[in-house]
């Protein structure tokens, strides 16, 4: 497999490539000195060694440095003594030079580092005054009458390029700093915005959680108590029949909330769910009857199917059962009805569910200025119907009785089921 040079690799093995040729040319500046000086002339000689390894070791000692900076191994103020480095370098290779003209290209190395770790006007003069001592050197060393320009104009033209490609190494560190810190910056973008998906996905789940809740084990709980209430009352009044009738209903509630929250704890999952819709919201409604009956109350519901039904998915077969659930838990609660009808209706381009009772009603602007969006069932109705792109319509009046309206729009209803007409005895 083939892989693309990027660019910190680039840089780095620029870096060390200047590293290699500097301690290549330094030795082969010294071997050359080593076997073209004169016998017996040992003091320079040993003086010349001493500079050329004290040379070496300072200029290993910078590298170091800079690759531990380079690694992150060591703060960025560390390069605040690079100029200083550099000027006891240069200095070092000065008099190595003035000594020998082997050590003369040495230079070139040098020429690179100028422009990289000091401002362009400095490196600029910097680099003039090395080209300078390279051609003193030549003059120095070579055999009177035969120093020609090329030796000065070799070394400038080196200069020159060294200038150009340290340029470009500048210009690509710099756009290499700045694409690590787009690339951090997207790291942490990408990690707050996975932070905040958990957090809306926990969110979410406790939502749906406590819609579930209240749409099934809640409002079983709710019945139980009212029944147990009418209970009491026929104990006490001596009605043995009545009550043991409504014990029945208490231990039937409790089984079916039981068996509720077992499939709820399995899967999320309504035992209603695994009807067909309009069998579901039979006993949904079959349901609401027999507590209600247990209460005392007295409530007739009847649910009726028009039209054709198209195939619907679970979650939308699961917000009309819950619509149901929940509207006619609060008629049994609060409206004090003796009536309320469902009826599910397919149409060409929508399915409906109307839950109509003949209790005491209310007034829906006033509960939206209180700020209890109707009540406590209908605002998670309100937001489930949001979720599937449904539409909730209540609309009641004090003593009118109310009416709730589930609106499901069908992008596509070819393909459509007819459904025989549902009632409750």
């Amino acid at each position: 497999m083939r892989h693309e040079l990027s660019t910190p690799v680039l840089l780095r093995t620029m870096r060390v490539t200047l590293h290699v040729s500097f301690a290549g040319l330094l030795a082969l500046a010294l071997v050359r000195a080593l076997l073209s000086w004169p016998r017996g002339d040992t003091a320079p000689l040993v003086t010349l060694l001493c500079g050329a390894l004290v040379l070496a070791a300072f200029y290993l000692a910078g590298t170091i440095a800079e690759n531990r900076v380079a690694r992150g191994r060591a703060g960025r103020a560390t390069m605040r003594l690079a100029p200083a480095w550099l000027f006891v370098v240069t200095l070092l290779w000065a008099l190595l030079a003035l000594q020998s003209a082997d050590f003369s290209w040495v230079v070139f190395p040098l020429f690179f580092l100028y422009p990289v770790l000091l401002s362009p006007p400095v490196a600029l003069v910097c680099v003039a005054l090395l080209v300078g001592v390279v051609g003193v050197s030549q003059y120095l060393h070579t055999p009177s009458g035969s120093f020609t320009a090329p030796m000065v104009i070799g070394p400038a033209i080196g200069a020159v390029v060294a200038l150009l490609v340290s340029y470009g190494y500048r210009a690509l560190y710099r756009d290499a700093q700045r694409h690590m810190r787009v690339i951090r910056q997207l790291e942490s973008t990408r990690e707050e915005l996975a932070r905040q998906e958990r957090a809306a996905g926990t969110m979410a789940e406790r939502e749906r959680l406590s819609r579930e809740i209240h749409d099934t084990l809640a409002q079983g709980l709710t019945s139980i108590v009212l029944v147990s209430r009418a209970g009491q009352q026929s104990l006490a009044d001596g009605q043995q029949d009545v009550a043991a009738a409504r014990l029945a209903t208490i231990e039937g509630t409790a089984a079916a909330n039981l068996a509720e929250a077992r499939r709820f704890v399995r899967d999320l999952a309504s035992p209603a769910l695994d009807e067909s819709l309009p069998g579901a919201l039979s006993e949904v409604c079959h349901r609401a009857e027999e507590g209600a009956r247990a209460a005392g109350t007295g409530l007739t519901c009847e649910f009726s199917v028009q039209g054709e039904l198209p195939e619907l998915t679970g979650p939308q077969r699961t917000l009309f059962i819950r619509a149901a659930q929940s509207t006619l838990a609060n008629v049994t609660s609060h409206a004090h009805a003796s009536r309320a009808v469902v009826t599910l209706a397919g149409w060409e381009d929508a399915v409906t569910l109307d839950v109509v009772d003949d209790g005491v009603g209310f007034d829906p602007r006033a509960a939206a200025r209180r700020g209890r969006d109707d009540s406590y069932g209908l605002s998670h109705l309100r937001r489930r119907t949001e979720e599937l792109g449904a539409e909730l319509t209540v609309e009641s009046e004090p003593h009118g009785g109310t009416v709730v309206n589930v609106r499901l729009p069908l992008a596509d209803a070819a393909s459509s089921l007819p459904a025989p007409p549902h009632r409750t005895p």
